[in-house]
């Protein structure tokens, strides 16, 4: 076994002589404890190490504010300690968006990010579209609304790719960061603040014992912990919840989407570099808010995807059927006939916009990005805001720490962030398009009219703010109040596709003997309620088959939980009607892996 100490050392060796923090650290963990037969009472201990700043989450939000703390250092020169920790195996393994990227942000952290050959953002937008898919076979070109005008100032790109860019111009500025680590449990001080998170264990099998192969996670204590993970991140949600940060701010509960998307590689006389589509109506119903995009983007490459507000009432609709029916279109499938899919994914996004953003400061840390919710829904666009908090975040830390009258040790106030967060830019573009989401509410035709009314005339200076109602997973009908069930044609393997076909193209992969990182807080709750008044929703809202009812040797149907085919896309976690389940980190490194997404 290798000591602790000795693993520390080597790491700082390997760096100095240019291996990446990353893969020195993935080496460590992998190495130095697999020849290790370790049972429970000889466990080594769990290693401990501090830094000024920890960002858990590698996204452009995350990365944003490590890349900005550093900069600042190099303004002022002075030094901060960063680190960051990605739960996917690598920088932008976890990253899934339907990506249109504004630049403004990246303006301001980068300004050279141009001039760098190695930059993945090469492909202007040169033509938007609006269609309205009126029926399974027909379609109505609309006016682009000015918000969703991308010609000329916005990009097409993979935001995978535009991640694990990021991470290198990050490491490049001396940020360490640990990919394969994912964040457990929040780390309180003696009074209650936070004080660093710590990575779970590796090598716990199903029984909850540990292997052959077990590997202690790691205490990251910081004076600062910037939580960066996403949507509907675990630790997050935790800290929102023990510091009452939505009632601290007034706001109201998120509202959800949910994003299925694919890679498609198609012939060269069929791809249209920087085209730009955006759908509304099929195979959404007028009460359901949803749509599609399709975006050209580099190397014959087409993304396309559909989203759907979680608020759907209808317990019949299944989401991954949903999205097969919207490919099949006509407008939409010749985009990518005769072509070949190359990924595919899943995730939730944030659409509650202004009023579900919660107090974005806590003791000891502050919540960025998607974390917090700063999606700009009429845009379809949240990577410039998510990256703006992230920078503003970062300026506030290097701030309180290297402020005459910062304290030795120990965390700082991070309260000037949301201050000066609500003077930006960034506060008053969510502000205008604060009533446009709740406004879908009444069903797709008041909700365009209402959508109109904001882009056109009112822009945001209305006196009044709509309120969102009732959390997701309260809206589901009952299936006595439920329309009929949609009819779903089988997949022709061409445009659509089986499930397991679709999720082997995702590259999830989890270790099957380990706990399952699905927790169900009462399982019989999904037979006595879920299954008979509302048919399984689980079954139907998952786009990755995680969840299906089996006939038990009684003739009784009971919930299985296929944990290892998870997407992470946290689904479960808004939509189940109970708020029975729990989504929490599996071992770092498992889970989907995107490259193109």
């Amino acid at each position: 076994m290798i000591p602790v100490w000795l693993a520390s050392r080597a790491a700082v060796t390997a760096c100095s002589k240019g291996l990446p923090m990353s893969t020195a650290w993935r080496w460590l963990r992998s190495s130095a404890w697999a020849s290790s037969d370790v049972s429970a009472s000889t466990q080594p201990a769990r290693e401990q190490m501090n830094y000024d700043v920890l960002v858990v989450g590698a996204g452009p939000a995350g990365l944003s504010a490590a890349i900005r703390i550093k900069t600042q250092c190099q303004s002022a020169g002075k030094e901060v300690s960063v680190c960051v920790i990605e739960k996917g195996s690598e920088v932008g393994s976890h990253i899934l968006s339907g990506n249109v990227l504004e630049t403004r942000a990246l303006d301001e952290l980068l300004p050279g990010w141009k001039d760098d050959p190695d930059c993945p953002i090469k492909v202007p937008a040169n033509r938007d579209s609006m269609l309205w898919l009126a029926s399974p076979s027909w379609s109505l070109r609309l006016p682009t609304p000015p918000s969703m005008h991308n010609k000329g100032k916005n990009y097409v790109v993979s935001l995978s790719e535009v991640a694990r860019w990021m991470g290198r111009r990050a490491e490049a500025l001396g940020v360490e960061i640990y990919a394969g680590f994912a964040g457990k449990r929040v780390l309180y001080g003696w009074d209650g603040h936070v004080e660093g998170v710590a990575t779970n264990d590796f090598g716990i099998g199903r029984d909850g014992r540990a292997k052959s192969t077990f590997s202690p996670g790691v205490d990251l204590r910081a004076r600062v912990t910037l939580l960066a993970e996403g949507c509907r991140g675990s630790l997050s949600e935790e800290v929102i919840s023990r510091f009452d940060l939505r009632q601290a701010a007034g706001a109201e509960p998120q509202t959800y989407a949910l994003g299925i998307k694919e890679v498609w590689q198609v012939p060269e006389s069929q791809h249209q570099p920087g085209t730009v589509v955006h759908t509304i109506g099929y195979p959404a119903s007028y009460d359901t808010y949803g749509g599609g995009f399709i975006y050209h983007m580099s190397d014959r490459r087409v993304a396309l995807g559909y989203v759907i507000g979680l608020d759907y009432q209808n317990p019949h609709i299944n989401t991954f059927q949903e999205f097969q029916r919207f490919k099949a279109h006509p407008a939409v499938r010749r985009h990518i006939e005769g072509g070949t899919c190359l990924q595919y994914g899943a995730r939730t996004l944030n659409e509650g916009g202004l009023q579900s953003i919660p107090r974005l400061y806590f003791p000891g840390g502050a919540l960025v990005g998607c974390s917090a919710g700063f999606l700009n829904v009429p845009k379809i666009k949240g990577t410039h805001t998510a990256m703006m908090s992230g920078m503003m975040a970062g300026e506030a830390a290097f701030r309180a720490l290297t402020a005459s009258d910062a304290p030795e040790k120990g965390p700082v106030d991070m309260s000037k962030y949301e201050e000066a967060l609500k003077r930006s830019w960034l506060w008053d573009e969510l502000v205008a398009v604060r009533n446009v989401r709740p406004g879908f509410r009444w069903g797709l035709l008041p909700g365009l009219v209402n959508a109109a009314l904001e882009e056109y005339l009112l822009r945001g200076k209305e006196p009044w703010t709509l309120r969102h109602g009732r959390p997701d997973r309260e809206c589901l009908r009952p299936l006595s109040e439920a329309p009929s069930p949609p009819t779903y044609a089988k997949p022709d393997g061409v445009v659509t596709f089986d499930l397991p076909t679709s999720l082997y193209r995702s590259g999830t992969n989890h270790d099957h003997d380990q706990p399952s990182h699905l927790l169900v807080s009462n399982p019989g709750e999904f037979e006595r309620s879920n299954l008979p008044h509302y048919g399984g929703p689980e079954t139907k809202y998952c786009p990755a088959g995680v969840y299906e009812y089996r006939t038990d040797e009684h003739g009784r149907s009971r919930l299985h939980i296929n944990a290892q085919n998870c997407l992470h896309c946290k689904a479960c976690d808004v939509k189940d009607p109970g708020r029975n389940i729990r989504w929490t980190v599996p071992e770092g490194g498992q889970g989907p892996s995107y490259t193109a997404m």
